[in-house]
């Protein structure tokens, strides 16, 4: 695969998922944390669902299919964006960013302890990269408050959901279950807000040019984008580029909301983007004997 060919298409990916970090907590300034997240997915879900129905994309016909898509949409969209919009109320973007995005190394950890799966050792050794860079994120600037916790557990669902995937996913439509998954994680968000704060949006030119941009670009653009590139290319070498969202969210949160770049979160934020690199980039040679798998 010429990767020259797909690398606009990947930076732009990439950077629409690093950059909603700073773009979500900007807009935690006129909505409560879970209203957003609703709001953003309820809306993407719907108008993905739409696409879907008018291209006749194949659809569940078992409700124990419909089931599972409910359920990777309570990890994937309910339990991931609900933490991470609850932790970028206390920490920063860039660090719920570098948080989040720890999640292909808790893939490896996990796919090992419940799944049975088996890496090499470049990927343990991703993980233990991985590992040291949150040790040194969280061991100097970054304090223990609610947000670093609720940003470590977008991690783990996130992880779980993931695993999920690569176990059901092939008996689904692709396009379909992300469409049904981000409309239901929606509405348990909005269920989420109602039961579990006092939501609230304030509506106005700001607020709504944010929730349009993190539904329609951060969301369906981002989705689209990223995965025509997994489908037209080597999923394997697509997916080592990941570890380009979190220095996108760093990136993003330093341009945009000014938060500080201290040298603990420099380095530890490079260990796990090397972690990231590794333990995706490590799938190349299994593709190589399976090409048709989807890495992602």
């Amino acid at each position: 695969m010429n990767m020259l060919k797909f690398m606009p298409l990947i930076l732009l990916t990439t950077f629409l998922m690093g950059s909603s970090f700073a773009i979500g907590k900007m807009g935690l300034v006129y909505a409560s944390p879970l209203l957003l997240a609703g709001l953003r997915f309820a809306l993407a879900g719907i108008i993905m669902a739409v696409i879907v129905g008018a291209l006749r994309r194949p659809h569940p016909a078992r409700t124990a299919d419909w089931m599972k898509i409910l359920l990777i949409g309570a990890l994937q969209t309910a339990g991931v964006m609900g933490c991470i919009f609850i932790s970028l109320r206390t920490i920063t973007a860039s660090e719920s960013s570098i948080l989040t995005f720890t999640n292909p190394l808790l893939v490896v950890v996990l796919g090992t302890v419940f799944a049975g799966m088996r890496y090499r050792w470049y990927q343990w050794l991703g993980v233990l990269l991985g590992v040291t860079g949150v040790a040194i994120t969280l061991g100097a600037q970054l304090e223990w408050k609610a947000g670093v916790i609720f940003g470590l557990c977008s991690a783990v669902f996130w992880a779980t959901a993931t695993l999920l995937v690569k176990k059901w996913g092939n008996g689904l439509d692709t396009w379909v279950l992300s469409a049904y998954q981000m409309l239901f994680g929606g509405i348990l968000l909005l269920i989420a807000s109602v039961l579990l704060e006092q939501p609230f949006f304030h509506w106005n030119g700001e607020s709504v040019t944010i929730l349009l941009w993190l539904s329609l670009l951060s969301s369906i653009v981002q989705f689209a984008g990223w995965y025509y590139v997994l489908q037209k290319g080597d999923p394997a070498r697509t997916s080592a580029f990941l570890f380009l969202a979190p220095f996108f969210g760093v990136l993003t949160g330093w341009l945009l909301l000014g938060e500080q770049l201290y040298p603990s979160l420099i380095s530890g934020g490079l260990c796990i983007i090397a972690g990231i690199y590794l333990v995706n980039r490590q799938f190349q040679s299994k593709q190589k004997a399976s090409p048709d798998q989807n890495a992602a």
